[in-house]
C-alpha cells in the first residue's frame, strides 16, 4: 500500500538557530575567559597553529623561516603571521561559523595534537575590546591564491571580498583591531607588549613587537627555555634553571628540580619553596602548552601533597578546556601528575642519600608536607622518618635521636593531653611524644618498621600515675579529710581527687584527663537528662561506665602542703576549687562554662577571705 502525498507545513520547517553574538561575547566575557586580555592570547594561538601547519605543508622549510609580528600604537593592534593562510572557502566556512575550527580542515584534523587550539571560538575573544575584526588572508597551499578580505562586526553581520594577491604579497593572516576607548588599559602598546611576553616568551617561532615608534621591533622570546638550552657545565645549567625559576615564580629556591617526561613531551622545572606554606594552601603552577602560556595557577598538574613546590612546564601533549585556561582531566594528565609525583620523591631520596644539609634545610620548612607522603609511601617512611622532628618531652627532636634515650616511646593522642603531662611525664623520665598533630601519631606507631628494637605504645592516664610516687602513710592520714572534702567539691566534674609526690615541684597539681573521657561523661549525662524517651534509650544502649578525671596533688609543693592543713572547710573547699582551676587553665584544653564560673567564684572567694583576715 502506497501512502499518499502529504505536504510539509511551513511552520513543520527545519530552522536554523539565530545567535545573538553580543550575548555570546558578553557570555564569554563571564564565564569563559578570566579577562579580556586572552584577546591577545588567542590571537597569538591561532598564529602559531598556523604556522605549525605551514610547516606541515613545507617540512624543508627552516625552524626560523615564518614568524608572527606584532603591532600596536594606540590606535590599532595588529597580529600577522607567515602561516598557512585562508582561501575565500575558507573564511566562509570558518570565519563565519561558529565553533568550527579551520584546524579540521582537509588532513589537518588527523594532526590535531600539533596545534593548541581545539574549539575554534578564540577569534570571538576578539570583540571583548574591540567591535569589529579585520583579517587579510593569502593561502600558501595554491601558489597564485587571491587574497581574502573578512570584516566581522559585533551585531554579527560580516562582509567577504577578494582582492588581488598584491593586497597581501605573501602567504599568511593578518588580524587587525581597532580597539573600544573603554578598553585603552588591555590594547596600549606597553601592555601588548607585556601581555606577548607573559604569554608568548616560550614560543618556538620567533615572535616580534612594533609600538609604531619606528625603532627596532622588539623580540618577544629571544631564546628558547633554560632546560632547551646546552650549558658548559652541570653547575651552570643549575644556576641557570634557578635564575629562571625565580623571575618567572618571584622567589628564590630553595632548590631546583628539573622535570623531563619525553612521552608526552614535558619539560620544565620544579621549584622548592623557601618557606613553610600553610596546612592546607595549594600554590598553582606555570603550564605552557607548546611554548603558550596555558595558566598560572594550574593545580591539577601534581597532587595535593606537593604543596612545597611550584613549577614552570612546557608540555605537548596535555589538553586545554575550552577556555585554554586550564587542564583537561583525562588519563593523560592522571599519567603525567603521577610520574611527576614520582620525580619529587626521587629528589627527596636523592637529598637524604646525598646531601643532609639540603634535606635538613627542607625538613625545617615543609616536615608537614614530607609527613603527608610518608604516611601513604612506604619508600619515604624508611627514608626520612628518622629524620622528621617531632615534639617531645625533650623538646624539638628526631625520632631516631628520641629513640635512643627512650626505648619506650609513648604518643598521646591530642595536643592537649601532651600538654597536660609533658612536665610531669619529662620529670619522671618518660619520654612522649605528641601526638596530636596532623599524621604524628600515626607515623609514630610506624617506627618500630623502621626501629625493630624501639616500643610505641599511646599514653594513658594509668601509665603516668604508675609513674608518681605515693606519699607516706601519715601524710595520706593526715590529709584525708581535705583530700574526701575536695572529692566531694569536684564530684560535679566526675573528678577523682589524689595526693602524690613528683617533679617539679612548682607544679601544684595535675589534671589526667582524656578527650575520650570527656566525650563518655557527656554521653552519660545526656542519657541521664533524657532518660525515659528514645533518644535516652538509644544512649543508653551505648552507655559504659563512665571514666573519670583525676586531680593529682603534689605534696612537694608548698601551696598544696598548706592548702591540706586547712581546717575552715568553706577556705578547704574554695582552695579545692582554685587548684583544679589552675589545673584546669595548665592543660590548655577548652574549658567548660561550669569551669570558667568556678575559677572565677574561687578567685574571688580567696581575696574576700584574704580581706577580711587583713580587717
Amino acid at each position: 500500500m502506497t501512502l499518499p502525498d502529504t505536504a510539509v507545513d511551513p511552520a513543520d520547517a527545519d530552522r536554523t538557530f539565530q545567535v545573538d553574538l553580543r550575548g555570546l561575547v558578553d557570555l564569554l566575557s563571564h564565564h569563559l575567559y578570566s579577562s579580556p586580555r586572552v584577546y591577545l592570547r588567542e590571537l597569538m594561538q591561532n598564529a602559531v597553529d598556523a604556522l605549525t601547519a605551514r610547516h606541515a605543508l613545507e617540512p624543508a622549510a627552516p625552524g626560523d623561516a615564518f614568524g608572527i609580528r606584532l603591532y600596536a600604537d594606540g590606535s590599532v593592534v595588529r597580529v600577522e603571521d607567515d602561516g598557512v593562510g585562508l582561501t575565500e572557502a575558507d573564511v566562509h566556512t570558518f570565519l563565519a561559523t561558529i565553533g568550527r575550527s579551520s584546524k579540521r580542515a582537509e588532513r589537518i584534523a588527523e594532526q590535531r595534537a600539533d596545534f593548541i587550539g581545539q574549539f575554534g571560538i578564540g577569534l570571538l575573544s576578539c570583540f571583548l575590546v574591540a567591535d569589529e575584526i579585520h583579517v587579510l588572508s593569502r593561502s600558501a597551499r595554491t601558489p597564485d591564491a587571491p587574497a581574502v578580505e573578512w570584516r566581522g562586526r559585533g551585531d554579527g553581520s560580516y562582509t567577504v571580498r577578494t582582492l588581488p594577491p598584491s593586497a597581501r604579497p605573501r602567504p599568511g593572516t593578518t588580524v587587525t583591531l581597532t580597539p573600544r576607548a573603554d578598553v585603552g588599559e588591555w590594547t596600549r602598546p606597553a601592555q601588548v607588549h607585556a601581555l606577548a611576553r607573559h604569554f608568548g616568551s616560550l614560543l618556538r617561532h620567533p615572535v616580534t613587537f612594533d609600538d609604531g615608534t619606528g625603532g627596532p621591533g622588539a623580540s618577544i622570546n629571544p631564546e628558547p627555555a633554560p632546560w632547551s638550552r646546552t650549558f658548559p657545565t652541570p653547575g651552570a645549567r643549575s644556576r641557570a634553571l634557578a635564575a629562571y625559576g625565580e623571575e618567572a615564580l618571584g622567589f628564590t629556591p630553595l632548590d631546583t628540580i628539573e622535570l623531563d617526561l619525553p612521552a608526552v613531551g614535558l619539560k620544565g622545572i620544579a621549584c622548592v619553596l623557601p618557606e613553610t606554606v600553610p596546612t592546607g594552601r595549594r600554590h598553582g603552577h606555570r603550564v605552557h602548552v607548546k611554548g603558550m602560556l596555558l595558566s598560572e595557577q594550574a593545580e591539577e598538574i601534581l597532587p595535593e601533597w606537593a604543596f612545597f613546590v611550584r613549577c614552570v612546564v612546557d608540555a605537548e601533549s596535555l589538553r586545554p578546556t575550552a577556555s585554554r585556561e586550564s587542564l583537561y582531566e583525562d588519563d593523560t594528565l592522571a599519567a603525567v601528575r603521577d610520574a611527576l609525583a614520582e620525580r619529587l620523591r626521587e629528589w627527596i631520596a636523592r637529598a637524604a642519600a646525598s646531601d643532609p644539609d639540603l634535606l635538613a634545610r627542607f625538613l625545617r620548612a615543609h616536615h608537614l608536607a614530607v609527613k603527608s607522603l610518608a604516611v601513604h609511601d612506604d619508600e619515604i617512611l624508611r627514608m626520612l622518618l628518622p629524620w622528621l622532628p617531632f615534639e617531645t618531652t625533650d623538646g624539638h627532636t628526631t625520632l631516631d635521636e628520641f629513640a635512643r634515650t627512650h626505648r619506650t616511646v609513648l604518643v598521646t593522642s591530642s595536643v592537649e593531653e601532651f600538654r597536660q603531662v609533658a612536665a610531669i611525664a619529662s620529670a619522671a623520665g618518660l619520654g612522649v611524644v605528641n601526638g596530636g598533630y596532623t599524621y604524628d601519631r600515626e607515623l609514630v606507631h610506624r617506627l618500630p618498621e623502621i626501629r625493630p628494637e624501639a616500643s610505641v605504645a599511646d599514653l594513658d592516664p594509668a601509665t603516668l600515675t604508675a609513674h608518681l610516687d605515693p606519699v607516706d602513710r601519715e601524710t595520706e592520714l593526715a590529709a584525708a579529710g581535705y583530700l574526701a572534702l575536695a572529692r566531694d567539691v569536684l564530684a560535679v566534674f566526675d573528678c577523682d581527687v589524689a595526693l602524690r609526690t613528683f617533679q617539679p615541684a612548682s607544679a601544684p597539681a595535675l589534671l589526667v584527663d582524656s578527650r575520650e573521657a570527656r566525650h563518655e561523661r557527656t554521653r552519660s549525662q545526656l542519657a541521664r537528662e533524657q532518660e525515659g524517651g528514645l533518644w535516652g534509650d538509644i544512649l543508653g544502649a551505648l552507655r559504659q561506665e563512665a571514666p573519670r578525671a583525676q586531680l593529682i596533688l603534689n605534696q612537694l609543693n608548698p601551696l598544696v602542703r598548706t592548702a591540706v592543713a586547712i581546717d575552715e572547710p568553706e577556705l578547704a573547699r574554695t582552695s579545692a576549687e582554685a587548684l583544679y582551676g589552675q589545673a584546669a587553665m595548665l592543660s590548655r584544653r577548652p574549658l567548660r562554662p561550669a569551669e570558667s564560673s568556678l575559677i572565677n567564684r574561687s578567685f574571688l572567694d580567696l581575696l574576700a577571705h584574704a580581706l577580711r583576715k587583713d580587717s
